[in-house]
């Protein structure tokens, strides 16, 4: 279908009709470093020999919180080298909790981490076509409205027509990334100006995380193909792929019936990752649900992994659970093909992907930037269940 002017270097590309391939990132904090061991072996299998970037490959990428960061360079055609070297130099800037004060400090002086990310993605860089190799969603929180935003550079949509006064492509890519890593507690927040002259369009941002979005994949799949939002992209096994990568999980273990009445500090303190991880396996069931699933973990004892098997009537769900995978070629109707990919960082995770002398609790914090090369090897572990099978026809 033929495009509008207004997507300019991306026209052709985008008004071929063929099948569409879409990437979401999760939220996590340093532990995006997982995400960049995973994404390493993602590039390495859609770029062969020929060194295609994963901006390349997929047409649409989504991310939160350090999942946006992830995307947003990749949109603006970074490899996944350039980004772990971005994390290891300002890693602390943007994720350990002691920066805190040194935040509120640069309100009234230079920013450093404002500087590094305007060299990173260019201080006048806006979402415009002309400046990405491909389509990005960031997903933001808009405290002063109360309302997750996901803010998408789709130049057809309702909000970035370029002739509006606050068209959301118009806000500096820099900024967007910025407020993407202004987690409540750690750091201010992100005040952002759709139109400088009126003060009822400046509105203030915090991590995408606080939002039901911490794992984007279902979202980027919805905006992908609702036609409100304008992209109306055909959904069919065939003509879909989303690969969601997370930032690592594991499940937090709570009271028991021997001690109901678990510490109210504890439980607290332990709320914005539970919630987190709920967001995440949510999210992830509804992919599985909707979209046809070639590889992801183990759920639960009850829907397993939700990877279509031969069943025989009569089998246990254990034996259902080792029954051969219904092959690719046969197409179930599902609405798109879909693989997960994340690190198991409990203790028997860690202990199956080599990490035996690795603290669990340790490796689960967001903000412990002393793991960043232990984070990169979890993934690049983790990274290794990446299959060309798990892409079927689009590959």
């Amino acid at each position: 279908m033929k495009k509008p002017e207004c997507w300019k270097q991306l026209r052709t590309r985008y008004e071929e009709d063929r099948p569409h391939r879409m990437l979401a990132l999760d939220g996590g904090g340093i532990r995006g470093l997982i995400t960049l061991g995973i994404l390493e072996k993602i590039e390495s299998l859609v770029g062969g020999d020929s060194g295609k970037k994963l901006c390349d490959y997929f047409d649409y990428i989504a991310g939160t919180s350090t999942g946006a960061i992830i995307a947003a360079g990749l949109a603006c055609g970074m490899t996944v080298s350039q980004l772990i070297d971005f994390y290891r130099a300002t890693g602390q800037q943007m994720f350990e909790h002691a920066w805190l004060i040194e935040r509120i400090k640069y309100f009234y002086t230079a920013d450093p981490l404002k500087a590094k990310l305007q060299e990173v993605f260019g201080s006048q860089t806006n979402l415009e076509p002309n400046n990405l190799k491909c389509l990005l969603l960031v997903v933001t929180k808009n405290v002063t409205t109360d309302s997750p935003w996901p803010i998408s550079s789709n130049p057809e949509a309702k909000y970035n027509q370029l002739d509006r006064d606050d068209c959301n492509l118009k806000i500096p890519l820099w900024q967007l990334v910025r407020a993407s890593t202004a987690a409540p507690v750690y750091f201010p927040p992100e005040v952002l100006p759709w139109k400088k002259d009126d003060p009822s369009k400046t509105f203030v941002f915090v991590d995408g995380g606080v939002t039901p979005y911490n794992n984007p994949a279902f979202l980027l799949y919805r905006m992908a193909t609702e036609p409100a939002y304008r992209l109306n992209w055909k959904t069919g096994e065939k003509n879909l792929l989303l690969i969601s990568v997370g930032t690592g999980a594991a499940e937090s273990l709570g009271a028991t019936a021997a001690a109901p009445n678990r510490n109210i500090a504890s439980t607290v303190a332990g709320l914005p990752g539970e919630l987190m991880y709920g967001i995440q396996v949510d999210q992830d069931i509804n992919c599985r649900s909707v979209g046809r699933c070639t590889y992801g973990a183990h759920l639960d004892r009850e829907i397993l992994d939700l990877v279509p098997r031969q069943v025989v009537d009569g089998t246990t769900t254990e034996h259902q659970y080792d029954a051969p995978e219904i092959p690719l070629l046969t197409d179930l109707g599902r609405r798109f093909l879909y693989a997960r990919y994340n690190a198991d960082l409990s203790r028997q995770g860690l202990d199956s992907l080599g990490f035996t002398n690795i603290d669990p609790a340790s490796i689960q914090k967001m903000d412990a930037v002393e793991n960043i090369e232990t984070l990169l090897s979890v993934g690049r572990s983790a990274g290794k269940k990446v299959a060309a099978a798990h892409f079927g026809s689009f590959l």
